[in-house]
């Protein structure tokens, strides 16, 4: 269908990780047969299939992005001084990357598993899929709050990249259901 059939309203939207989005509408769009993806009425499987890779392809993408902004800040861990001795040296510090550190390896295990099973055609694909979602929700949550905290008052500054992870985590959870969404489809998935 063309973007500018009759019925189609688009409008745009910036999101706060200052990237574009729109909200499309269709209010009267008339379509015809040739319109139709698959079989009338069965299009649900198809849309879930499709939400699926999104889930999991967003979900490598946050565990990149946790992964970078802890890299990130376990370097100024070691370069900021306080006291004399560089911050990282505090213990209270140290149990809190280590924190990150974990959560980013099992988000790293439940991508690895999601990517997998959508390659290999898995039946459970979606089960795995709703899991590295939420798994990653959760883990680049954590991550950007925390490297943020780690870095201070510049943290929250624009000049700054490592609050730009923070936003980004905002949208990323949200996108596509967030972490209680893929909880409650991935029981639903598992037969609870």
């Amino acid at each position: 269908m063309p973007g500018d059939a009759s019925g189609v309203v688009r409008t745009r939207t910036v999101m706060v990780d200052s990237r574009n989005a729109a909200i499309i509408r269709f209010d009267g769009t008339d379509l015809g047969e040739g319109a139709v993806l698959g079989e009338v009425d069965a299009g649900a499987g198809i849309l879930e299939r499709v939400l699926d890779r999104a889930r999991a392809g967003l979900a490598a993408e946050m565990l990149g992005s946790a992964s970078e902004a802890f890299e990130r800040t376990v370097l100024y861990l070691k370069d900021r001084k306080q006291f004399g001795v560089p911050i990282g040296s505090f213990q209270a510090l140290k149990h809190r990357a280590a924190q990150m550190f974990c959560e980013i390896e099992l988000t790293r295990s439940a991508v690895i598993a999601a990517l997998s099973a959508l390659d290999a055609g898995d039946a459970g694909a979606g089960r795995l899929a709703s899991l590295a979602k939420a798994k990653a929700g959760d883990a680049f949550f954590l991550v950007s709050n925390e490297s943020v905290q780690m870095h201070g008052g510049i943290g929250m500054t624009d000049e700054h990249e490592i609050g730009f992870f923070l936003k980004r985590a905002r949208v990323a959870q949200a996108s596509f259901g967030d972490a209680s969404f893929q909880r409650c489809r991935y029981a639903d998935l598992s037969g609870y």
